[in-house]
């Protein structure tokens, strides 16, 4: 059983954790892995009230981040354990994060195995940055 549940400030740490677990691979292959940096990245957009344990009975499995930006939805992060990933938690939650209908925005890194899983779920590339793709999915009219 799928749910979510809301992060608190005392959360940072273990999210940073998890935020590493799953992006270390991908990140490594960019030869960009670097803690500090991704704690500095995490702590600059850190806000709990746009944020949500993913979680699986008990066990917290990953988290995201949803911004308003106007009209838009900024999923700023999605991520989940390795163990997790291609277990259908990320459609589960990424249905929760359609069913806002709005328009939706993100940023993955190049290189990343979540590059396939965004274009799946009917993301469209539309811009290409040095270490990232923007993605957009239009909420159905």
């Amino acid at each position: 059983m799928l749910s979510l549940e809301p992060v608190r400030s005392e959360d940072f740490d273990a999210l940073h954790e998890l935020r590493m677990a799953a992006m270390r691979e991908s990140l490594e292959r960019l030869g960009r892995f670097d803690p500090e940096r991704s704690r500095a990245r995490l702590a600059d957009g850190f806000d709990p009230s746009c944020m949500r344990h993913i979680c699986r009975g008990a066990d917290r499995i990953g988290f995201l981040t949803l911004l308003p930006e106007g009209e838009l939805l900024n999923l700023k992060h999605l991520y989940l354990r390795p163990g997790e990933q291609g277990c259908g938690a990320g459609a589960w939650a990424m249905a929760w994060v359609k069913s806002h209908g709005r328009d939706v925005v993100l940023h993955a890194l190049k290189q990343s195995d979540a590059n396939r899983f965004y274009l799946r779920e009917g993301f469209v590339p539309i811009a290409e940055e040095e270490f990232d793709i923007q993605y957009r999915w239009s909420a159905p009219r």
